[in-house]
This record gives structure tokens, sequence and C-alpha cells, in this order.
């Protein structure tokens, strides 16, 4: 099925609530996305890092506050 909007004649509002519901109707089973090979490579590149002490998690509340203070 292929289905056209009319984006030119859509509002930036009525847009982000379309994208919002694809989203929302994608996680409805998010397994069946499929993964690309690359995501898995940055995701071990990644953990190596944090094992190798190169790299750490920060607490999303964390990362919040500080993006908040940063854009007083």
């Amino acid at each position: 099925m292929q289905t056209s909007l009319p984006l030119n004649e859509m509002s930036i509002t009525e847009k982000l609530v379309i994208i919002n519901q694809i989203w929302d109707d994608l996680m409805r089973n998010p397994d069946s996305i499929p993964s690309p090979d690359w995501h898995k490579e940055v995701l071990s590149a990644r953990a190596e890092r944090v094992k190798k002490g190169e790299a750490f998690f920060k607490d999303l509340n964390a990362v919040k506050f500080e993006l908040r203070s940063e854009f007083k």
C-alpha cells in the first residue's frame, strides 16, 4: 500500500501528530523492526570503551538536569 500525504499543505503540528501516530504504531511490535548490522557494531564498540574505562554511562535524570541547567 502506498499512501501520499499533502505534506506541503500540512502545518508543523499536523505533521508531528502523524509522526507520533506512526511511531506509536511501530512501537506496538518493536521486535518486528529489523536492526541494521552496523547497530550491533556500534553498540559493541561502545561497550568495549566502557569496559576499558574510556567511556561511562550517566544517569538519565542527571543528564536531564545538566541540559536544563545549560539552557536556562
